[in-house]
Protein backbone atom coordinates (compact mmCIF):
# COMPACT_ATOMS: atom_id res chain seq x y z
CA UNK A 1 0.00 0.00 0.00
CA UNK A 2 1.38 3.14 -0.95
CA UNK A 3 1.70 6.80 1.15
CA UNK A 4 -1.78 8.91 -0.29
CA UNK A 5 -1.32 12.36 0.41
CA UNK A 6 -3.56 15.16 0.29
CA UNK A 7 -3.92 18.92 -0.62
CA UNK A 8 -6.18 21.42 1.20
CA UNK A 9 -7.58 24.30 -0.80
CA UNK A 10 -6.06 28.02 0.42
CA UNK A 11 -8.52 31.05 -0.35
CA UNK A 12 -5.83 33.43 -0.24
CA UNK A 13 -7.33 36.70 -0.90
CA UNK A 14 -11.01 36.77 0.06
CA UNK A 15 -13.11 38.25 -2.55
CA UNK A 16 -13.88 40.58 0.08
CA UNK A 17 -10.55 42.61 -0.58
CA UNK A 18 -11.13 42.66 -4.23
CA UNK A 19 -14.33 44.47 -4.49
CA UNK A 20 -12.70 46.93 -2.67
CA UNK A 21 -9.26 47.26 -4.40
CA UNK A 22 -10.15 50.45 -6.14
CA UNK A 23 -11.27 52.47 -2.45
CA UNK A 24 -8.21 51.10 -1.09
CA UNK A 25 -5.72 52.72 -3.80
CA UNK A 26 -7.64 55.73 -3.48
CA UNK A 27 -7.14 55.47 0.59
CA UNK A 28 -3.45 54.77 -0.28
CA UNK A 29 -2.93 57.89 -2.16
CA UNK A 30 -4.69 60.05 -0.17
CA UNK A 31 -2.53 58.33 2.76
CA UNK A 32 0.68 59.06 0.86
CA UNK A 33 0.24 62.80 -0.01
CA UNK A 34 -0.67 63.85 2.98
CA UNK A 35 2.26 62.03 5.12
CA UNK A 36 4.25 63.86 2.63
CA UNK A 37 2.88 67.15 3.28
CA UNK A 38 3.05 66.55 7.20
CA UNK A 39 6.50 65.39 7.28
CA UNK A 40 7.69 68.43 4.97
CA UNK A 41 5.87 71.17 6.97
CA UNK A 42 6.88 69.31 9.92
CA UNK A 43 10.52 69.81 8.91
CA UNK A 44 10.64 73.07 8.28
CA UNK A 45 8.92 74.89 10.88
CA UNK A 46 10.61 72.07 13.13
CA UNK A 47 7.64 70.14 14.62
CA UNK A 48 8.35 66.89 16.19
CA UNK A 49 4.71 66.52 16.97
CA UNK A 50 3.75 66.69 12.74
CA UNK A 51 6.74 64.35 12.36
CA UNK A 52 6.24 62.31 15.08
CA UNK A 53 2.53 61.57 13.47
CA UNK A 54 4.20 61.60 9.78
CA UNK A 55 5.95 58.51 11.09
CA UNK A 56 2.65 57.04 12.21
CA UNK A 57 0.66 57.62 9.17
CA UNK A 58 3.44 56.07 7.16
CA UNK A 59 1.93 52.95 9.41
CA UNK A 60 -1.58 53.63 7.96
CA UNK A 61 0.34 53.78 4.21
CA UNK A 62 1.88 50.64 4.65
CA UNK A 63 -1.47 48.73 6.07
CA UNK A 64 -3.11 50.30 2.93
CA UNK A 65 -0.48 49.01 0.64
CA UNK A 66 -0.12 45.58 2.16
CA UNK A 67 -3.27 44.94 1.40
CA UNK A 68 -3.29 46.03 -2.08
CA UNK A 69 -0.41 44.23 -2.48
CA UNK A 70 -2.10 41.07 -1.23
CA UNK A 71 -4.63 41.44 -3.27
CA UNK A 72 -1.70 42.16 -6.07
CA UNK A 73 0.33 39.12 -6.03
CA UNK A 74 -2.97 36.74 -5.42
CA UNK A 75 -4.35 38.15 -8.81
CA UNK A 76 -0.83 36.49 -10.21
CA UNK A 77 -1.15 33.13 -11.93
CA UNK A 78 1.36 30.89 -10.26
CA UNK A 79 2.62 29.09 -13.41
CA UNK A 80 5.73 26.86 -11.44
CA UNK A 81 9.29 27.52 -11.80
CA UNK A 82 11.05 28.64 -9.03
CA UNK A 83 8.46 30.75 -6.99
CA UNK A 84 6.56 27.78 -5.74
CA UNK A 85 5.07 29.60 -2.81
CA UNK A 86 4.58 32.72 -4.99
CA UNK A 87 5.35 36.25 -3.84
CA UNK A 88 3.60 36.61 -0.57
CA UNK A 89 6.80 37.11 1.65
CA UNK A 90 7.11 40.38 -0.09
CA UNK A 91 4.73 42.14 2.00
CA UNK A 92 5.97 40.66 5.39
CA UNK A 93 9.71 41.95 4.35
CA UNK A 94 8.21 45.08 3.37
CA UNK A 95 6.50 44.86 6.86
CA UNK A 96 9.66 44.33 8.40
CA UNK A 97 11.16 47.29 6.33
CA UNK A 98 8.95 49.87 7.99
CA UNK A 99 9.06 48.61 10.95
CA UNK A 100 12.83 49.32 11.50
CA UNK A 101 12.43 52.60 9.81
CA UNK A 102 9.43 53.86 12.34
CA UNK A 103 12.05 52.21 15.15
CA UNK A 104 14.55 55.48 13.88
CA UNK A 105 12.30 58.25 13.42
CA UNK A 106 10.12 57.55 16.38
CA UNK A 107 13.29 57.12 18.58
CA UNK A 108 14.60 60.17 16.92
CA UNK A 109 11.73 62.02 17.51
CA UNK A 110 11.55 61.12 21.45
CA UNK A 111 15.16 61.78 21.79
CA UNK A 112 14.93 64.99 20.10
CA UNK A 113 11.99 66.23 22.12
CA UNK A 114 13.66 64.99 25.60
CA UNK A 115 16.70 67.33 24.66
CA UNK A 116 14.29 70.22 23.53
CA UNK A 117 12.94 70.68 27.12
CA UNK A 118 15.32 72.34 28.72
CA UNK A 119 14.54 75.28 25.91
CA UNK A 120 12.13 74.25 23.88
CA UNK A 121 12.13 76.44 20.30
CA UNK A 122 9.55 78.58 18.90
CA UNK A 123 7.43 76.70 16.94
CA UNK A 124 4.97 78.33 14.44
CA UNK A 125 1.68 77.18 15.04
CA UNK A 126 -0.85 77.98 12.39
CA UNK A 127 1.16 75.99 9.57
CA UNK A 128 1.21 73.28 12.38
CA UNK A 129 -2.57 73.59 12.68
CA UNK A 130 -3.23 73.14 8.89
CA UNK A 131 -0.66 70.77 7.92
CA UNK A 132 -2.70 68.50 10.78
CA UNK A 133 -5.96 69.67 9.83
CA UNK A 134 -5.76 68.35 6.65
CA UNK A 135 -4.13 64.97 7.83
CA UNK A 136 -7.14 64.69 10.26
CA UNK A 137 -9.28 65.07 6.69
CA UNK A 138 -7.23 62.47 5.35
CA UNK A 139 -7.71 59.73 7.52
CA UNK A 140 -11.07 60.99 8.13
CA UNK A 141 -11.99 60.34 4.32
CA UNK A 142 -9.90 56.83 4.23
CA UNK A 143 -11.65 55.85 7.10
CA UNK A 144 -15.47 56.18 5.67
CA UNK A 145 -13.78 54.82 2.12
CA UNK A 146 -12.61 51.37 4.21
CA UNK A 147 -15.21 50.85 6.35
CA UNK A 148 -17.27 49.03 4.30
CA UNK A 149 -15.10 46.90 3.39
CA UNK A 150 -13.72 46.00 6.66
CA UNK A 151 -16.95 43.91 7.19
CA UNK A 152 -16.39 41.46 4.88
CA UNK A 153 -12.61 40.93 4.78
CA UNK A 154 -9.74 40.94 7.38
CA UNK A 155 -6.90 41.89 4.79
CA UNK A 156 -8.50 45.20 4.63
CA UNK A 157 -9.97 45.68 8.30
CA UNK A 158 -6.00 45.64 9.06
CA UNK A 159 -5.64 48.59 6.78
CA UNK A 160 -9.37 50.28 8.21
CA UNK A 161 -7.44 49.78 11.81
CA UNK A 162 -4.44 51.38 11.29
CA UNK A 163 -6.40 54.65 10.02
CA UNK A 164 -8.28 54.71 12.77
CA UNK A 165 -5.63 54.57 15.05
CA UNK A 166 -3.84 57.21 13.64
CA UNK A 167 -6.91 59.71 13.86
CA UNK A 168 -5.54 59.34 17.54
CA UNK A 169 -2.54 61.20 16.22
CA UNK A 170 -3.53 63.45 13.76
CA UNK A 171 -6.03 64.69 17.00
CA UNK A 172 -3.14 65.17 18.83
CA UNK A 173 -1.41 67.34 16.93
CA UNK A 174 -4.15 69.77 16.11
CA UNK A 175 -4.54 69.99 19.96
CA UNK A 176 -0.51 71.20 20.25
CA UNK A 177 -0.89 73.29 17.26
CA UNK A 178 -3.95 75.26 18.63
CA UNK A 179 -2.45 75.31 22.30
CA UNK A 180 1.08 76.74 20.74
CA UNK A 181 -1.17 79.07 18.63
CA UNK A 182 -3.36 81.07 21.19
CA UNK A 183 -1.40 80.37 23.99
CA UNK A 184 2.23 80.48 22.86
CA UNK A 185 3.37 77.44 25.52
CA UNK A 186 6.77 76.17 23.75
CA UNK A 187 5.97 72.74 25.37
CA UNK A 188 3.05 71.84 23.59
CA UNK A 189 4.98 70.30 21.07
CA UNK A 190 7.76 68.71 22.14
CA UNK A 191 4.86 67.18 24.58
CA UNK A 192 3.07 65.65 22.16
CA UNK A 193 5.75 64.79 19.85
CA UNK A 194 6.99 62.47 22.83
CA UNK A 195 3.09 60.98 23.40
CA UNK A 196 3.08 60.17 19.35
CA UNK A 197 6.22 58.63 19.33
CA UNK A 198 5.36 56.31 22.43
CA UNK A 199 2.74 55.40 20.99
CA UNK A 200 3.74 54.44 17.54
CA UNK A 201 6.71 52.38 19.21
CA UNK A 202 4.72 49.68 21.04
CA UNK A 203 2.87 48.95 17.54
CA UNK A 204 6.00 49.31 15.70
CA UNK A 205 7.55 46.08 17.96
CA UNK A 206 4.76 44.49 17.59
CA UNK A 207 5.12 44.60 13.52
CA UNK A 208 8.01 43.83 13.98
CA UNK A 209 7.28 40.38 16.24
CA UNK A 210 4.48 39.60 13.59
CA UNK A 211 6.88 40.18 11.23
CA UNK A 212 10.10 37.75 12.13
CA UNK A 213 7.82 35.01 13.23
CA UNK A 214 6.08 34.86 9.88
CA UNK A 215 10.06 34.68 8.46
CA UNK A 216 10.69 32.57 10.79
CA UNK A 217 8.30 30.18 10.38
CA UNK A 218 6.78 29.68 14.05
CA UNK A 219 3.56 28.45 14.31
CA UNK A 220 0.85 31.16 14.53
CA UNK A 221 -0.05 32.23 17.52
CA UNK A 222 -3.28 30.97 18.39
CA UNK A 223 -2.41 27.32 17.47
CA UNK A 224 -1.00 24.97 19.95
CA UNK A 225 0.72 22.40 18.08
CA UNK A 226 1.13 19.81 20.51
CA UNK A 227 -2.90 20.22 20.86
CA UNK A 228 -3.39 19.86 17.24
CA UNK A 229 -0.69 16.57 16.96
CA UNK A 230 -2.92 15.17 19.64
CA UNK A 231 -6.09 15.94 18.13
CA UNK A 232 -4.91 14.59 14.53
CA UNK A 233 -3.75 11.66 16.56
CA UNK A 234 -7.20 10.50 17.74
CA UNK A 235 -8.92 10.47 14.89
CA UNK A 236 -10.52 7.24 13.64
CA UNK A 237 -7.84 5.07 12.49
CA UNK A 238 -4.79 7.17 12.74
CA UNK A 239 -2.21 5.06 14.88
CA UNK A 240 0.20 8.49 15.23
CA UNK A 241 0.44 11.89 13.80
CA UNK A 242 4.17 13.00 13.30
CA UNK A 243 6.15 15.37 11.44
CA UNK A 244 3.57 18.00 11.72
CA UNK A 245 4.32 21.37 10.76
CA UNK A 246 2.43 24.45 10.77
CA UNK A 247 3.38 27.78 9.63
CA UNK A 248 2.12 31.02 8.13
CA UNK A 249 2.65 32.47 4.24
CA UNK A 250 1.99 35.62 4.74
CA UNK A 251 -0.82 37.84 7.12
CA UNK A 252 -3.76 35.62 6.41
CA UNK A 253 -2.47 32.56 5.05
CA UNK A 254 -1.83 29.89 7.26
CA UNK A 255 -0.73 26.57 5.90
CA UNK A 256 0.40 22.87 7.66
CA UNK A 257 1.63 19.36 6.46
CA UNK A 258 2.24 16.54 8.33
CA UNK A 259 2.25 12.71 8.07
CA UNK A 260 -0.64 10.25 9.78
CA UNK A 261 -0.09 6.66 10.40
CA UNK A 262 -3.11 4.70 10.19
CA UNK A 263 -3.52 1.44 11.59
CA UNK A 264 -4.46 -1.94 9.78
CA UNK A 265 -7.38 -2.37 7.38
CA UNK A 266 -8.49 1.41 7.39
CA UNK A 267 -9.08 3.13 3.96
CA UNK A 268 -6.72 5.82 3.76
CA UNK A 269 -8.92 7.94 1.67
CA UNK A 270 -11.77 8.48 5.24
CA UNK A 271 -8.00 9.37 7.24
CA UNK A 272 -7.47 11.77 4.93
CA UNK A 273 -10.73 13.56 4.45
CA UNK A 274 -11.04 13.03 8.39
CA UNK A 275 -7.81 15.03 8.46
CA UNK A 276 -9.07 17.97 6.72
CA UNK A 277 -11.89 18.32 7.73
CA UNK A 278 -10.29 18.65 11.67
CA UNK A 279 -7.97 20.90 10.24
CA UNK A 280 -10.40 23.43 8.88
CA UNK A 281 -13.11 23.49 11.27
CA UNK A 282 -11.24 23.33 14.33
CA UNK A 283 -7.81 25.05 13.12
CA UNK A 284 -8.96 27.19 10.53
CA UNK A 285 -6.37 25.86 8.01
CA UNK A 286 -7.54 24.86 4.77
CA UNK A 287 -4.04 24.43 2.78
CA UNK A 288 -2.58 21.45 4.93
CA UNK A 289 -0.39 18.85 2.56
CA UNK A 290 -1.48 15.74 4.80
CA UNK A 291 0.07 12.11 3.98
CA UNK A 292 -1.46 9.27 5.05
CA UNK A 293 0.76 5.89 5.23
CA UNK A 294 1.35 2.25 7.00
CA UNK A 295 2.26 1.69 10.28
CA UNK A 296 5.62 0.17 8.87
CA UNK A 297 6.37 3.13 6.26
CA UNK A 298 6.93 5.52 9.80
CA UNK A 299 10.58 4.68 10.46
CA UNK A 300 12.02 6.20 7.35
CA UNK A 301 10.48 9.43 9.23
CA UNK A 302 12.04 9.12 12.89
CA UNK A 303 15.20 8.74 10.67
CA UNK A 304 15.44 12.34 9.41
CA UNK A 305 16.99 14.46 12.63
CA UNK A 306 14.66 17.74 11.56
Amino acid sequence: MFPLMGHGHGHGVSSGSARHLGRLWIAFGIGAAFMALEFTVGVVTGSLALISDAAHMLTDVLGVGMALAAIMLARRARTGGSRTFGLYRAEVLAALANAVLLFGVAGYVVYEAVGRFGNPPEVPGLPVVLAATAGLAANVVAFFLLREGAKDSINVRGAYLEVLADLIGSVGVLVSGVVTLVFGWRYADPVMGVAIGLFVLPRTYKLAASALRILFQHAPERVDVAEMQADLSRLPGVAEAHDLHVWTLTSGMEVASAHLTTRDHVDPADVLRAAQALLAERYHIEHATLQVEPGDSAQRCREISW
